[in-house]
């Protein structure tokens, strides 16, 4: 139960630590056994082992180390010891009785003995007593420690149940603690909060006091009044979310008059100050005449001054110039008019100074000998003038506001003495060159190209080409106009004259480059535009070129073979190109084709009147293909057709019934419906390309169809009705024109084309017609053997002086012709013939067979 240290602890020892420690002067009482015997000492009876122990001492330093005693062996033993115990008592004093001198026999040791064995038990037993004294004290020790400690477990119970007591009230205390710390912040947190609200309520009055206090424009200048319209702007940022609260809207149209007050007299400021810069520089010009450095700097570097902090100051209305989140597309801000006003005083001010400047300058170059009369001359001085004004006033700008709001509306007033000489000067202008140099000079040096990467655009650079846009709208509208103009005179009602019809004699080959194409030429069984091939590099007909300026040839040698509308539509075309917006001129690049192209047929209408119908053909068929090579260059995209409603037929068709009094019988209600009362559909433009390719797919197979009639009339269809119809002298017949008529073909192909593969095509085409009518020939011929019964000859087996069959005929055509590079077109899809079989030419145009077969 415990362990040796508490036990110790509440023994008493006989002696304290001090003593315990300190060094001993004295040798503990050893027990009877151990006590040596001095008398056998003395007598030498004992054994040498006691004077050793009697001489020895113990450690002063602890207690004497436990021995265990040797027990008595004999009797002998026993009685040396009671003698030395006698001895040592009777060196000390000896006991009372009999001393050892007196005994002499065995009967005085026995009557000694006797008087002596009380004490010699006792004082053998005397550790034993004393060890049991311990003990006993020990054990009343231990009762009262018991005693104790239940007196104390009974305390210390009393004290836990006092500590749960303690620690209840403890926790209801700290509980009540935290309740009112929480109650306390709560209370301080509502105070602050109170604080803060109150805060946005208690600047009115000392805001009110001072923006209506004499002298408040003075203010203005100071840091202290952007603090208060920024604290203006926290109040009615408060007020606008809280509108729950009592005062909020009255608060916030007090504070809202407040700000507006506050802006005002930015304002008010802000134009006094602008004004009196005016007037003070404007003085000085009066007063004395300048020269254009001096006025340069009097105009920009008085201006320079003040800018900044006026301009910081005029940032606080445009802070406010903001238009709200939600706010309907095109809404103004709430204070856009009061920046509005600043941009206005500002634009006024400055106008009065430079624009009078502007308009003497104008007024200069106008009547200056150089650009007196020249557009363009004028129009690079005056634009360039101009130009660097605006760039100078764009500066300034800059210094005074921050964006470019209401900028440009000011320098549009400045470009106005500019637009008042230009302007005129456009509308006058006939000259189509002239407004094609404008607008030229317009688009290369003060437009900013479209196709420009934003990435790339300074936007603190003055953007003059937004100032520059009417003017050059003006340009090309007037170069619209005159175009149109020279449509409509030149092309359109073009009157020509002899000397443009005398085709073939004015006719003229026309070398142009890319048309050396020696190649194989394919065809197919008909002629097509898309077979006909045309030179690749366009040519722009430029009228002011010089012989060698552009192409190192003679353009007017070169062209001199061409229609005079075809010249003048190309011009055009060259001309605008570029120049004015890429629908507009699509439509009119379309309606100069189309009216071309008209222009070109009535030509060659005029033409077979005066000449040949081929003549007439190949006039038109060159001229349609120098066109379709030239409008090449010119992206012209697809225009959709103008399409409107002809209601002419219904008004006449209820006219003429309304005169023969038929209007109300049923039986005309069927020509009414049927013939009068639909309107006709009108397309008014075709597509340019669309019908350029149908005119010239029209020539191609009048051409091609007229020239392989002139070859095969003796055995078309009306040859063929007559009675006197022989087919064998019909073939031979054929055969004499065919022979005559290609060398003649090829020569008037060669007088109007100058294409090799084009000439090829062409003849091609001719040959494949040639066959054809052939084909339909001999099918109505060999339908006339059958229904006789008599039997049609095969390719190669008839008789000398029989009808061709059509494969025959087909390998004599195509010896005939001479196609260079076109295989033999077959009967059956076109496919190349075998050259077996064939027949030889005989001068007179019959044909023999080969002596092979």
């Amino acid at each position: 139960m415990y362990d040796d240290a508490s036990y110790y602890a509440f023994v008493p020892s006989a002696y304290t630590q001090e003593e315990k420690f300190a060094p001993t002067k004295h040798r503990r009482k050893t027990s009877l056994l151990a006590q040596p015997n001095e008398g056998a000492q003395a007598n030498g009876s004992l054994t040498g082992g006691t004077t050793g122990a009697q001489a020895h001492e113990e450690d002063a330093h602890g207690p004497p180390k436990a021995t265990l005693s040797r027990r008595a062996q004999s009797y002998t033993d026993f009685h040396h010891a009671v003698r030395a115990v006698l001895l040592t008592e009777s060196a000390s004093g000896g006991h009372d009785g009999k001393k050892a001198d007196e005994i002499k026999d065995d009967v005085d040791f026995s009557e000694w003995y006797e008087s002596i064995e009380d004490d010699l038990l006792e004082a053998s037993h005397i550790d034993y007593t004393a060890y049991q004294d311990e003990l006993e004290f020990t054990e009343s020790f231990l009762e009262s420690l018991s005693s104790t400690t239940s007196a104390t477990l009974d305390i210390l119970s009393s004290l836990s149940q006092s500590f749960g007591a303690v620690e209840a009230q403890t926790t209801a205390f700290q509980k009540q603690c935290e309740d009112l710390v929480a109650e306390q912040h709560r209370v301080t947190r509502l105070a602050d909060d109170i604080g803060e609200n109150l805060q946005y309520y208690s600047y009115l009055e000392p805001i009110t006091r001072r923006l209506n206090a004499p002298g408040a424009g003075n203010f203005v200048r100071g840091r202290e009044f952007s603090d208060m319209l920024a604290r203006l702007d926290e109040c009615l940022g408060y007020m606008t979310s809280h509108p729950l609260q009592r005062e909020a809207a009255t608060y916030r149209s007090r504070y809202r008059l407040l700000l507006t007050r506050g802006l005002t007299l930015i304002r008010v400021h802000f134009v006094g100050a602008l004004r009196d810069i005016g007037q003070d520089v404007t003085r000085r010009i009066v007063d004395r005449q300048l020269n254009d450095t001096t006025m340069s700097a009097l105009l920009y570097a008085k201006f320079r001054v003040g800018a900044s902090e006026l301009k910081e100051t005029a940032q606080e209305i445009r802070k406010r110039a903001i238009v709200p989140e939600g706010a309907e597309p095109g809404a103004e801000a709430e204070y856009q008019s009061l920046m509005n006003e600043l941009y206005t005083s500002y634009s006024a001010t400055r106008g009065r100074l430079v624009i009078p400047i502007v308009v003497k300058k104008m007024a200069d170059i106008a009547q200056a000998p150089s650009t007196s009369k020249d557009l363009v001359a004028f129009a690079r001085s005056s634009i360039g003038y101009v130009k660097g004004v605006c760039s100078d006033e764009h500066e300034l700008w800059r210094d005074w506001f921050e964006g470019e709001d209401g900028l440009y509306d000011f320098l549009e007033s400045v470009c106005e003495p500019l637009y008042d000489h230009l302007r005129p000067r456009i509308i006058h202008e006939n000259q189509l060159l002239k407004l094609c140099e404008l607008c030229t000079l317009l688009q290369t040096r003060y437009m900013r190209d479209q196709d420009e990467e934003l990435e790339m655009v300074d936007l603190n650079q003055l953007d003059f080409s937004t100032l520059i846009q009417s003017a050059l709208e003006d340009a090309q509208t007037r170069l619209v106009f005159r175009t149109q103009a020279i449509l409509r005179d030149e092309i359109e009602n073009y009157k020509p004259k002899p000397e443009d019809l005398d085709y073939p004699t004015r006719n003229k080959q026309v070398t142009l480059p890319g048309s050396k194409h020696n190649g194989p030429v394919t065809s197919g069984r008909k002629g097509s535009v898309a077979e006909i091939s045309t030179p690749k590099d366009p040519l722009i007909v430029e009228e002011s070129d010089s012989p060698s300026a552009r192409y190192g040839f003679d353009i007017e040698a070169t062209f001199q073979g061409w229609y005079p509308t075809l010249r003048k539509a190309i011009w055009l075309l060259s001309r605008i190109y570029r120049l004015v917006n890429s629908a507009v001129f699509d439509d009119l690049a379309h309606e100069i084709v189309h009216q071309t192209t008209l222009s070109l047929h009535r030509a060659s209408i005029l033409i077979a009147g005066r000449s040949m119908t081929t003549d007439a053909q190949l006039f038109l068929l060159k001229h349609l293909l120098l066109l379709k090579q030239q409008i090449v260059a010119f992206d012209i995209e697809y225009v959709t057709p103008d399409v409107s409603f002809d209601f002419s037929g219904v008004t006449n068709t209820f006219y003429e019934l309304r005169d023969r009094g038929g209007l109300f019988d049923p039986r005309n209600l069927w020509r009414f419906v049927g013939g009068g009362l639909l309107p006709r559909v009108v397309e008014n433009m075709l597509d340019a390309k669309v019908e350029l390719d149908g005119r010239l797919r029209t020539i191609i197979n009048d051409f091609t169809t007229s020239a392989a009639e002139r070859m095969t009339h003796p055995i078309n269809e009306k040859a063929r009705g007559k009675k006197t119809f022989d087919a064998t002298v019909a073939l031979q017949k054929t055969q004499e024109l065919t022979a005559r008529e290609v060398p003649l073909l090829r020569h008037k192909l060669g007088e109007y084309l100058d294409d090799v593969r084009t000439k090829e095509t062409l003849v091609g085409a001719v040959q494949n017609q040639v066959v054809m009518n052939y084909e339909n020939f001999y099918e109505w011929y060999a339908a006339g053997k059958r229904a006789t019964g008599a039997k049609v000859g095969k390719k190669g087996k008839g008789r000398e002086d029989d009808v061709w069959d059509a494969d025959t005929f087909g390998d004599w055509a195509e010896e005939v012709f001479g196609v260079r590079g076109m295989g033999m077109i077959g009967m059956n899809g076109g496919q190349s013939r075998s050259q077996s079989g064939s027949r030889n030419i005989s001068g007179s145009g019959s044909m023999s067979r080969d002596s092979s077969m």
